[in-house]
């Protein structure tokens, strides 16, 4: 029996004093770098925090005058626009012709891509920012300034545009859209 102890009682032995030989080799202190650093940190001058910017006192306004029109009211009488425009004369876009597709894009982001030939009626092919590919013809519309297509060639697609005028009335502007090869 006293075989049988002798064993487990070595194993014992060596587990202790294996347990105190790795606690034995971390006695160094592994806080002394940070200690030091912590120190250092400390001993450097206190530099001084900056005042907060003086609030200057917010100052209402009172509308006082009584004489003059409500500004969140409209105007009495027709509007400056409509009698500029009347005035005006000359090409004014339809307001009651219905919207084509490709009224909603401005006409620098459309690309002419192609052309196709059917009987003869020539239409170009015509693709949108979002990659969506549309056929026109001539009378067709496209761009956000009342854009009416007038000619249709292998190089280009030419326009009128009716555009504002700056003084209430309208006028043309020729545009194209040259056949982008990418």
């Amino acid at each position: 029996m006293d075989s049988k102890k002798s064993p487990v009682a070595l194993m014992l032995t060596v587990m202790v004093l294996g347990g105190l030989g790795l606690t034995g080799c971390g006695t160094g202190d592994k806080m002394a770098d940070l200690r030091a650093y912590v120190s250092e940190v400390k001993a450097r001058p206190v530099t001084p925090i900056e005042p907060l910017p003086e609030i200057k006192p917010y100052e209402t306004y009172a509308y006082q005058v009584h004489e003059m029109r409500d500004p969140f009211e409209p105007p009495a009488g027709p509007e400056p626009v409509q009698v500029a425009q009347e005035q005006a004369g000359g090409p004014q876009p339809d307001p009651n012709r219905p919207r084509e597709p490709l009224e909603m894009f401005p006409l620098d982001s459309l690309r002419m891509v192609g052309i196709l030939e059917r009987e003869e009626t020539t239409f170009g092919l015509v693709k949108a920012r979002d990659g969506t590919l549309f056929r026109v013809q001539e009378g067709n519309y496209l761009g956000q300034n009342h854009g009416k297509i007038l000619r249709i060639s292998e190089q280009q697609i030419d326009l009128m545009e009716i555009v504002p005028n700056g003084t209430g009335g309208w006028m043309e502007r020729s545009a194209s859209l040259a056949l982008n090869e990418k």
